[in-house]
């Protein structure tokens, strides 16, 4: 464009500028020699016009892909010696036009109550899948976690959308999932038989997007990543500085929330509450079939054995221990088992599923904490009843004394009651106390404690420090020690 005209439009040099591609000072010096010269001058050519036709035609050919770093060695080949500078104005410049004549151009979609239903997964971390679900009209929206993307995680996804929303809408309409499609002809997605028949028991029509068509995708597409955003990525930020692990249960109770959050602000695109707006739709919505469909492997079942659990994969789970041998059913759901009893349905217990070989045990099924293993004295004689009577000591002594080698304990269990029948119980006690202490398991040894009397040592470990209250003492003055010329005191 002519600079004196690109002026004489806007006013501005800086405008003028922007609108030339060049500088303001170039303009400004272009206006002030054009005034004094009185002449409009012509726009001078640049070194990259006659590239342009080379230029335009790559850019063309590559859909407006290809840069100005690949384009430079062939404009050089050609003959130009310009900077690299002017050449990527030139190739934005011939990117510009060539986008300008090949947009798409398309139009906001329309969506109409009931009508649809999106969805779509995301990775937000490795072995980590958010699936995403969004009611096209009302705009409210549903995540949920999963350790994978199979097409049973998938329907039950979906069965459980659609029971949060409490109806069903007349189409789902997917990506092109490679766990619900079984082919394409022509273009159009072939469903898998799996999920016609999970359609046709909840009442929708399932519909596929058109391959590299963001048009019909973009209401999920936009969920997805606002999930991965504003739920996916603090959350997962958040056990990383903590140190902890987040796990299918714990992203699910988060996933739950953030649902409950953004489903009751207002929504930026309808301005509107999607919660509000649900329940408008939730009239034109098909009602939920009484039962839900059995999605995946059966159920299966399992005896419960003597030690309270089930083996599924080579592992042990513990059950509830009223139900030691009753057959229970076991489901796997997300990477968790879950063990039901037949007559009611209740969830009596629920794992995490752990390795081959593993044991996975709930201290609440087994009534408390496993208690330690007790291997203490069991008397059986009347000497050994007689002795463990004395109580802890003695019994220490006696596991001591057998942990030494005490080839000898059985006949100086007798010497040992002597002992106490002449010196007193109580002092026997003191005596096998002192000797456990010291290690010394020999009956010689307490008769040796006890001739020694209440007179011996007892080292004890350092404790805390020993704080005491001390008599307060008269004080006097410093004056009470002043010592006079005559050397006297005062």
């Amino acid at each position: 464009m002519d600079i004196i005209s690109a002026y004489r439009e806007v006013g501005t040099y800086r405008g003028a500028a922007e609108l030339c591609g060049t500088t303001h000072k170039t303009v400004k010096r272009v206006v002030e020699r054009a005034a004094v010269s009185g002449a409009v001058l012509a726009a001078r050519p640049r070194n990259v016009d006659q590239f342009a036709e080379l230029v335009g035609e790559r850019v063309a050919k590559s859909q407006g892909r290809i840069s100005a770093k690949r384009l430079l060695p062939i404009a050089r080949a050609a003959g130009y010696e310009g900077s690299p500078r002017n050449f990527r104005r030139l190739v934005a410049e011939q990117k510009a036009l060539w986008r300008k004549d090949n947009h798409r151009g398309r139009r906001p979609a329309v969506w109409s109550p009931g009508e649809y239903l999106v969805i779509d997964w995301a990775e937000a971390a490795p072995g980590l899948f958010v699936f995403c679900a969004v009611l096209a009209f009302s705009r409210w929206r549903f995540a949920a976690f999963a350790a994978d993307q199979k097409q049973s995680t998938t329907l039950a996804m979906i069965a459980d959308a659609l029971a949060a929303i409490g109806g069903v809408p007349a189409k789902v309409l997917a990506d092109r999932m490679g766990c619900l499609k079984a082919g394409v002809v022509a273009d159009v997605v072939v469903p898998t038989p799996q999920y016609i028949r999970f359609a046709t028991h909840y009442g929708f029509a399932p519909d596929f997007c058109r391959a590299a068509d963001p048009q019909s995708k973009g209401i999920v597409e936009n969920l997805c990543g606002y999930a991965q955003r504003d739920l996916a990525i603090p959350l997962l930020t958040e056990a990383a500085m903590t140190g902890q692990q987040v796990g299918l249960r714990e992203a699910n109770a988060a996933a739950k929330t953030w649902c409950a959050e953004v489903n009751s602000l207002m929504h930026s695109e309808i301005c509107a509450i999607p919660d509000q707006r649900l329940d408008t739709e939730r009239e034109l919505l098909a009602s939920l079939p009484s039962l839900r469909m059995e999605i995946g492997a059966a159920a299966m079942t399992r005896k419960v054995d003597r030690l309270s659990c089930v083996r599924y994969g080579s592992a042990r789970y513990s059950v509830p221990t009223r139900l030691i041998g009753e057959s229970v059913q076991i489901v796997i759901d997300h990477g968790a088992l879950l063990v039901l009893e037949p007559a009611t349905g209740v969830i009596v217990a629920e794992h995490e599923l752990v390795a081959p070989g593993e044991a996975s045990i709930l201290d609440a099924h087994y009534d408390g904490p496993r208690p330690a293993p007790n291997r203490g004295p069991r008397p059986k004689t009347t000497v050994e009843q007689q002795f463990c009577a004395l109580g802890a000591d003695a019994e220490a002594f006696l596991v001591g004394a057998a942990a030494h080698g005490n080839s000898r304990l059985a006949g100086e269990l007798e010497i040992l009651l002597a002992l106490g029948a002449a010196h007193g119980n109580d002092m026997l006690v003191a005596a096998l106390r002192r000797a456990v202490a010291f290690k010394r398991f020999r009956a010689a040894d307490v008769r040796s404690i006890l001739a020694a009397g209440t007179g011996t040592p007892q080292p004890r470990p350092a404790g805390d420090a020993l704080v005491l209250d001390l008599p307060a003492a008269p004080t006097r003055s410093l004056d009470a020690y002043k010592i006079s010329r005559d050397g006297s005191r005062a």
